[in-house]
């Protein structure tokens, strides 16, 4: 009976820090998905990786209880937490792009069915789903699953949570999403500025002219229009970084 409890307990706090991340990556930390589901999925996450890590844990540390066993539990949780919110930070910012792109094309205020936990536009709900799909379909999900076992090679069990190290990696993960969405949302922003300002310049010299009015076809449908044919390469270079960042991390 103890050797079953000495083995559970070290398995528990795998479990936090997979459940820590799972709260965080995308799919998995929508609202929308039941949170019995979400459990199960940590289990068997943690079950399948306990093999792996349970026996050196055993070997280093042995059976653990109070205080410690709390500290262990709280610290793991915190670097699951850390490391899937630096993934989702990714996919918070091509939402953080898509509601820019429908502002600035005309279609800011167009509601539509959501995908997300917050309202956002339609066009904004049409990329984040399209996102989170090819997550999937990428098998990114799979990356993350990986880099949560090499993680106990350089962040093994027991090593205190260093703040200054996760919120380093939150700030780097932050530059690098905000900076790739502003690159890819460059044509757009970049349209958008000239339809207002052309338009703006006709309204100046024939203030008769409602040009605000006359401005929207031309607005949407250019926006639209290159919004077809962006989209694709759009994603693939967003998953391309976002791939790698989940790699390298």
């Amino acid at each position: 009976m103890n050797a079953w409890v000495d083995y559970l307990i070290p398995t528990f706090i795998i479990f936090c820090r997979i459940g820590g991340c799972f709260m965080f990556i995308p799919g998995m930390s929508s609202g929308r998905v039941p949170v019995r589901f979400r459990l199960y999925i940590a289990i068997a996450v943690s079950l399948a990786m306990a093999p792996l890590i349970v026996p050196e844990y055993l070997e280093n540390y042995g059976p653990v209880e109070g205080a410690r066993l709390v500290e262990l539990i709280v610290n793991e949780s915190l670097i699951g937490a850390s490391i899937g919110l630096s993934i989702r930070i990714f996919m918070a910012a091509l939402e953080f792009m898509g509601a820019g792109i429908a502002m600035f094309i005309g279609l800011g205020t167009l509601p539509g069915i959501t995908t997300a936990d917050d309202p956002m536009p339609a066009l904004a709900a049409l990329i984040s789903a399209v996102a989170v799909l090819l997550f999937f379909l990428l098998d990114l999900h799979l990356e993350v699953i990986r880099g949560l076992v090499f993680s106990y090679q350089f962040v093994p069990v027991g090593t205190f949570f260093d703040l200054r190290e996760g919120v380093q990696r939150l700030a780097t993960a932050l530059s690098k999403a905000f900076f790739l969405v502003l690159q890819i949302s460059g044509p757009f922003v970049a349209y958008g500025l000239m339809i207002n300002l052309l338009f703006g310049l006709v309204n100046k010299m024939v203030p008769q002219i409602p040009a605000y009015f006359i401005s929207i076809p031309f607005l949407v449908f250019g926006g639209l229009l290159a919004f077809y044919f962006l989209f694709p390469e759009m994603l693939e270079i967003f998953f391309f970084h976002f791939s790698r960042f989940i790699a390298e991390g």
